[in-house]
């Protein structure tokens, strides 16, 4: 059966705990990130099983804030076990349909009565099977499952283990986790971390103010085009352990470190430092307020070796082979307070050009140290433009 693409969006609101009615407490369990809810006498619970056929549906449609745990297990059956508390527990009405397509599971409001509640729902369902929610507050744990996932909360947690298949993913205020892995799609978090570990796939990671860490993942063998490691952040730092297929990273306001990238790096942050510690391939790296280090391993690449790095305010450092094929293109713009400090530092031989007349842009009066050269038949063009900072070219 031909699977459809998964959006998985989840949405997530606020606990209001009311004197001793109610005392939800979440208990995450370190090694198995397992969601566990106490129990209070006023809760509402709910027990259902449904014999299903794998690689049917699972919809959630939570109009009510409440965590859900889903775990895959052997047999074609979905239980599900859904308990609701909160001061307006007795005002949600759950409802639990059999479809053509699988099982629908709906939590809502009746009345108007001030709406103070929250729930969970723990469900088992076979290794293969889809799953779609949508959660008004609360995490969401998906665990061991294989089919399309699609889902949207507010501002809950997602711990995303041993899964297959395609995602899409989106929280509005959580962490986003996901390990031990083989799947597609892209993850996104308004205002949480994202980690990726041990995964296998094409999937992307945004952030809109987290950091995002990366460490051993994969793309899939063989695919080489538009299956580049692609993660973008609004205001975090990302590190990125190793992308085979290349690598575009781009941060508002933190550092960018790859470990390892070949076939190229596009990497941008509007304010922090850039380290690439192993390159093959073509590379920009671009900040408006740090410092950038590139270390390329390769003295001549199959395809396009062109390295471009600019900084508006900091200090460039460059090592390559000591055959490395380039032609060099260095500029250093400085203005007086920065006159005696900056300088080309070069373990290649070139040509310096100084201008001698202070110039004036913008209300400054600026300077330039210009560096040209053709080294070892001059096949790459390294280009490299700083503000106020040093350029350092090291034999590695």
């Amino acid at each position: 059966m031909k699977a459809a693409k998964f959006i998985l969006t989840l949405t997530t609101s606020l606990f209001v705990i009311m004197g001793a009615a109610y005392t939800p407490s979440y208990i995450l369990e370190s090694q198995n990130k397992v969601l566990v809810a106490t129990r209070n006498i006023n809760d509402k619970t709910y027990n259902k099983e449904f014999k299903v056929k794998s690689g049917l549906t699972l919809k959630l449609n939570l109009k009510i804030g409440s965590d859900i745990q889903v775990e895959s297990w052997n047999k074609e059956i979905v239980s599900i076990n859904a308990r609701i508390g909160g001061r307006s527990a007795k005002d949600i009405k759950v409802e639990f349909n059999e479809t053509s397509d699988g099982i629908e599971v709906e939590a809502s409001y009746e009345g108007n009565n001030n709406r103070n509640s929250d729930g969970m729902f723990t469900i088992k369902v076979p290794s293969k099977f889809n799953v779609n929610f949508s959660t008004m507050g609360g995490d969401v744990s998906l665990t061991g499952i294989d089919g399309l996932l699609s889902g949207k909360t507010m501002g809950g947690e997602l711990i995303l283990r041993n899964l297959k298949g395609e995602l899409e993913l989106t929280t509005m205020g959580g962490d986003i986790e996901l390990s031990e892995s083989d799947v597609d799609g892209f993850v996104k978090t308004m205002g949480g971390d994202i980690a990726f570990e041990n995964v296998t796939g094409n999937i992307d990671a945004k952030s809109m103010g987290g950091d995002i860490k990366q460490k051993n993942v994969k793309r899939r063998n063989g695919e080489t085009i538009g299956n580049e490691t692609n993660v973008e952040t609004m205001g975090g730092e990302i590190i990125v352990d190793e992308a085979a297929y290349g690598a575009k990273v781009k941060t508002m306001g933190g550092n960018i470190t790859i470990n390892k990238a070949s076939l190229f790096v596009d990497a941008t942050t509007m304010g922090g430092d850039i380290l690439i510690k192993s390159a093959d391939g073509w590379i920009k790296a671009t900040t408006m307020g740090g410092d950038v280090e590139v270390n390329v391993k390769k003295s001549s690449t199959t395809g396009n070796g062109d390295i471009d790095i600019s900084s508006m305010g900091g200090d460039v450092t460059l090592y390559l082979p000591a055959d490395f094929s380039m032609k060099l293109d260095l500029e250093i713009k400085y203005d007086q307070k920065h006159e005696n400090e900056v300088n080309i530092n070069s373990d290649f031989k070139f040509n310096e050009e100084r201008k001698g007349e202070w110039q004036n842009k913008n209300g400054n009066d600026i300077k330039y140290i210009y560096g040209t050269g053709s080294l070892n038949g001059g096949k790459h063009l390294v280009k490299i433009k700083t503000n106020n900072g040093n350029i350092y070219l090291k034999k590695n």
